[in-house]
């Protein structure tokens, strides 16, 4: 579990509706691929900025990468030295950071074969190379503009502004000429993440024994955040138009229609702070209690496996499962799947560009140009964030923040 976190509360809810059968699924009465207006922008990129949240390299760098990630929090040293086991575990390395670099080289692999000479650079949130020196490096390189590329699909606090907050507080430490920013918008639901998501599901649903197959229950998972986090931004909305786009792209390619539920992982924090629910682990047990027979856990809130699914689902959850008598088998993450990686292209020649906005689903492209407050609990005093494109709406709907 993250730092500050507690042993799981029961949900008491856990057991309710999880036995009456499929979800509704959307029924798309248009082309899969629907399109927004284009972006318009009268700066020249530059270059392109991966955002990444960062991870130990080794034994060593474990407490020093827990206290940057929980500055401010007042976390007891203990505590941390506790959660640090999981990385100690596995010799003190996050496979997130060698997964972000490979990212980084093939997106721009992807950018250099589609004829656009943009190099991308990786700075991290947390860990080298941090994203002041990246910034600096880009400074000393001439670019004056760039595009960035968050390693979060979705909008929240912690998944989009705080990332935002975090590239300007870097520009502002490296000063007078640091390049300009604008992000691509929120791609929980472009084509070049819901397809390898989708594809992964259906490998994942082949690892399982014949007989369990077609009963087998598709259970999404993303990170849980606060009450307070969740009830000003889209990230449950989006979330769950992502579960859902996901099964359409499934149907076709499997036998059988399965039925599917969204709940969450890695809940921490004081127990009395409601957080979202239901836990995963409770979840699984109060499937096995109706007599689901296996499961495939779709990791469909993080783009590569890092401590989050190769611990809270990988260990936990799968023992929860086995202690259960039911099977388990866990989806892939989206990592440099080669679709991912020309999705993410795409994201960026809307900028480069203004190429089309492409989307699955319903709720359509998300507006580039975040409001002041977007995805800030009210009373919190705004911090500065990077600058974005012209604002893009989406149809019948109000503004959601990148």
């Amino acid at each position: 579990m993250p730092p500050g976190s507690t042993q799981r509360a029961p949900h008491a809810d856990a057991d309710v509706a999880v036995c009456s059968g499929p979800e509704p699924r959307l029924s798309y009465g248009h082309p899969p691929w629907t399109t927004g207006a284009p972006v318009t922008e009268n700066q020249t990129i530059d270059a392109v900025l991966l955002v990444g949240f960062g991870g130990p390299e080794g034994p060593d760098d474990v407490l020093p990468f827990m206290k940057n990630v929980t500055d401010g929090r007042g976390i007891p040293d203990e505590r941390l030295v506790e959660v640090s086991q999981h990385y100690y575990d596995r010799g003190g390395i996050s496979p997130i950071g060698e997964q972000t670099r490979q990212l980084r080289a093939a997106l721009e692999a992807e950018l250099r074969d589609a004829g656009h000479e943009l190099r991308v650079y990786l700075g991290n949130r947390n860990w080298d190379p941090y994203l002041a020196d990246t910034i600096a490096q880009m400074r000393d390189d001439g670019v004056g503009h760039a595009v960035a590329v968050l390693t979060s699909a979705y909008s929240s606090y912690s998944g989009c502004r705080q990332y935002r907050e975090d590239v300007e507080r870097a520009r502002a430490a490296v000063g007078d000429g640091a390049p300009t920013f604008e992000k691509v918008r929120a791609y929980y639901n472009h084509p070049g993440f819901a397809g390898p998501q989708a594809g992964y599901v259906r490998d994942a649903l082949l690892t399982l024994p014949d007989k369990v197959r077609a009963d087998a229950r598709i259970v999404f998972t993303t990170h849980s955040i606060p009450h307070t986090m969740s009830r000003h931004s889209d990230y449950e909305a989006q979330t769950l138009e992502a579960c859902r786009i996901t099964m359409e792209q499934l149907t076709g390619h499997t036998r059988g229609t399965h039925s599917w539920d969204l709940v969450y992982n890695s809940r921490s924090g004081p127990a009395f702070v409601p957080w979202l629910t239901p836990d995963i682990n409770d979840h699984i047990e109060a499937l096995a209690a109706c007599g689901t027979p296996a499961v495939v856990v779709v990791p469909i809130g993080f783009i590569s496996d890092h401590m989050e699914v190769i611990h809270d689902l990988d260990t936990e959850a799968a023992a929860t499962a086995e202690a259960a008598g039911i099977a388990f088998a866990r989806a892939a993450t989206v990592g440099v799947d080669p679709v991912f990686v020309t999705g993410l292209r795409e994201l960026v020649e809307e900028h480069v560009a203004g190429a089309e906005a492409y989307t699955l689903g319903t709720r359509g492209p998300n507006w580039t140009e975040c409001p002041v407050d977007c995805c800030l609990t009210p009373g919190t005093d705004p911090a500065p964030t990077i600058a974005s494109a012209p604002v893009r709406g989406r149809p019948g709907g109000r503004p959601a923040g990148g």
